[in-house]
């Protein structure tokens, strides 16, 4: 007997539509390894189809009032709050994350952060109109970019989405959204949710993989193009945007250290780095998976560490019971897996470091220790539960060692000493540092990198004015 896949459609100028061609992709759950639908390959008709829609749409959205958005942010806030359990149903089966977390740890955010940016809307400000030059008065208006093309990454498929599309149709822009190609299940209950309330044309999810990606970004109409994802992609965004000098909003790649000094609580901050560590199996470009600790509390912090490593349980999604579940694909299994076993000679183990059972793409909770600053699995993202711990003398070295990567993108500091808080908050190389915590994030509060963990920012007033554009309006006062 064979159970019929579900079929996953685009949504472009308010319809649900195949892939032009009828070329589909097929969705695994990483809980189970198994197929259980269809998505659409899109190409090149069907990312123009829906560039047209948001293009035709933007001039009617981009018109409507300030408040008119804020109604339409704050009814898409509250409709997902309402199908709350058939997003996370979905969202699960696109991730293999587990329901509860899921229930409490994205839900409650993606809807402050809607209802966030709808407020934000009402809040444009700008320098205040003048007599900068005698008889002329100068206003500045904020205007929206345009059409705009999304791309959002499989690790946070939904919450990603929504870090996308709330602050553009905030500003006046319409959207072109596409999911990864591993998890667009919930992207296209989103565009059903969404599109049941905005104006046709105005909000559109084309599916597909790299290519149909690299359509969108190429393409003519959007004035503004903006990817979560690897560093490779983001390189190739920008440099594909350069050709029509495209407006770039780039999140990549993370290896956040987490600095912890002999005077830190180790039980407290153990606690909290593993669990910041593990959290969604590391499959986060903040996750405090790069730990340096100063030499003196090393053995005691890397064997409670290692403890709470094995006490910590990854598993099915309706098990209440796990921290995380599966990794999303065979190729980041593969990836995971390859970080261990090209490990140094020099390195050790003091945790997991091998696959959880054969069904599904589950990795144990891992800890490795004995590492040196120019190991790979120092210098680059794992993207996984892993853990890495390295030992340092003094303050000067933590520094250098924190800073030693290409990646910029968040940071801890775990010390008593206000002083050298402060010290390490203002010379650390890094988009967010956090003091005595790891990962915490508000709508209210910027999210963005510097180096090649890319630039602009997300959440906040900041990432709204990434998505308007200023002019200068100049008039004589004499006419």
């Amino acid at each position: 007997m064979t159970t019929e896949l579900r079929r996953l459609r685009n949504y472009i100028n308010g319809e649900f539509k195949d892939a032009a061609d009828g070329r589909t992709i097929d969705i695994v759950n990483p809980a189970t390894g198994e197929v259980y639908a269809t998505s659409p390959l899109s190409g090149q008709a069907d990312v123009d189809a829906a560039m047209d829609a948001a293009a035709a749409a933007f001039p009617a959205w981009r018109d409507t009032t300030p408040a008119e958005r804020q109604k339409v942010l704050l009814k898409i806030a509250d409709a997902f709050e309402e199908r709350a359990e058939e997003l996370i149903a979905a969202e699960s089966e696109n991730t293999g994350k587990p329901l509860g977390l899921t229930r409490t740890e994205e839900i409650p955010p993606m809807v402050d952060q809607i209802r966030f940016f709808a407020g934000a809307a009402r809040m444009l400000e700008g320098r205040s109109a003048g007599e900068y030059m005698e008889g002329m008065t100068s206003i500045i208006r904020r205007e929206p970019v345009g059409v705009c093309a999304q791309v959002a990454p499989w690790n946070y498929p939904m919450m990603m989405a929504v870090w996308k599309f709330a602050p553009a149709l905030a500003a006046g822009n319409t959207v072109v959204l596409k999911p990864s190609d591993t998890t667009p299940a919930s992207t296209v209950l989103m565009a059903e949710i969404i599109g049941a309330i905005v104006p046709k044309g105005v909000f559109n999810v084309v599916c597909g993989d790299r290519e149909t990606g690299r359509a969108m970004v190429e393409h003519p109409t959007p004035a503004m193009a903006s990817i979560t994802g690897s560093v490779r992609a983001g390189m190739q965004v920008a440099a594909s945007a350069a050709k029509d000098v495209k407006r770039v909003h780039l999140e990549l790649g993370g290896k956040a250290p987490v600095v912890v000094f002999d005077d830190t609580d180790i039980d407290k901050a153990v606690e909290d780095i593993s669990v910041a560590g593990f959290f969604n199996a590391g499959q986060d470009c903040t996750a405090a998976t790069r730990v340096l600790v100063h030499e003196s509390i090393h053995d005691e912090f890397v064997s409670a560490l290692a403890k709470a490593a094995a006490e910590t349980k990854t598993g099915a999604p309706d098990d209440e019971d796990v921290l995380y579940g599966p990794l999303n694909n065979a190729n980041q299994l593969q990836q995971v897996t390859g970080f261990i076993d090209r490990l140094p000679a020099h390195a050790k183990v003091e945790a997991g470091g091998h696959r959880v059972g054969d069904k599904g793409y589950f990795y144990a909770p891992t800890v490795v220790s004995g590492l040196k600053q120019d190991d790979e699995i120092i210098q680059n993202e794992v993207f996984g539960p892993v853990i890495t711990v390295q030992s340092f003398s003094d303050e000067a070295q933590a520094l250098e060692w924190a800073n030693g990567v290409e990646y910029a993108l968040a940071s801890s500091v775990w010390t008593k000493d206000h002083g050298r808080a402060m010290r390490m908050s203002k010379s650390l190389d890094f988009g967010c540092v956090w003091i005595n915590t790891h990962i915490p994030l508000v709508a209210e509060m910027p999210h963005g990198g510097f180096k090649k963990s890319g630039y602009g920012k997300d959440l906040s007033s900041y990432g709204f004015d990434d998505y308007t554009r200023i002019k200068h309006v100049m008039t004589s006062l004499d006419g």
